[in-house]
């Protein structure tokens, strides 16, 4: 299976994300893991799948995610497996302050909702394997939560199970 995992990492959390998922589907497959800076049209052709991640950064992924998400011809990622992911709070933090907790509800995560990671891909053509996932951090800089990289692992294992049997 071809994979590529695209992520933006601001602390570095968000990478050692993405590097625990490419390292997962890495064992079955080619896979390569870019930061989005490195991106080149010629990454993005015979994939099999396409995971993206970003740091959560105002209830939205960085700026460079999107703007490579929008760039992208219309269709250019039909038929292509997609999943997202990003980085964030835990939800026991986002309660403790009921400002944050008012604004995560009305515009959500990084991956999820309206003109996030999730839904461009699907704007692009692409099919989400799964709902997106989020791996908590610690506070803004981190560090990750533990666990978080064996839960990025298992993650990326489950979506190789399900790409890799879909026709």
């Amino acid at each position: 299976m071809n994979a590529l995992v695209i992520y933006d990492s601001q602390y570095g959390n968000t990478e050692k994300i993405a590097m625990a998922i490419g390292d997962a589907l890495g064992t079955s497959g080619d896979v390569q893991v870019l930061h989005v800076e490195l991106v080149k049209p010629m990454h993005l052709v015979e994939l099999d799948l396409l995971v993206v991640g970003s740091p959560t950064q105002s209830f939205h992924a960085t700026t460079a995610i999107t703007k490579m998400l929008k760039e992208l011809p219309a269709k250019s990622l039909m038929g292509l497996k997609t999943a997202a992911f990003d980085t964030r709070f835990p939800e026991s933090e986002i309660k403790k302050i009921r400002a944050l907790s008012f604004f995560v509800r009305l515009w959500g995560r990084a991956a999820f909702a309206d003109k996030h990671i999730a839904d461009l891909l699907k704007k692009k053509g692409g099919e989400a394997m799964v709902p997106s996932e989020g791996f908590y951090v610690g506070g803004i800089e981190g560090p990750l939560m533990e666990g978080e990289l064996e839960r990025a692992r298992n993650w990326a294992q489950q979506l190789y199970a399900l790409a890799s049997h879909q026709p």
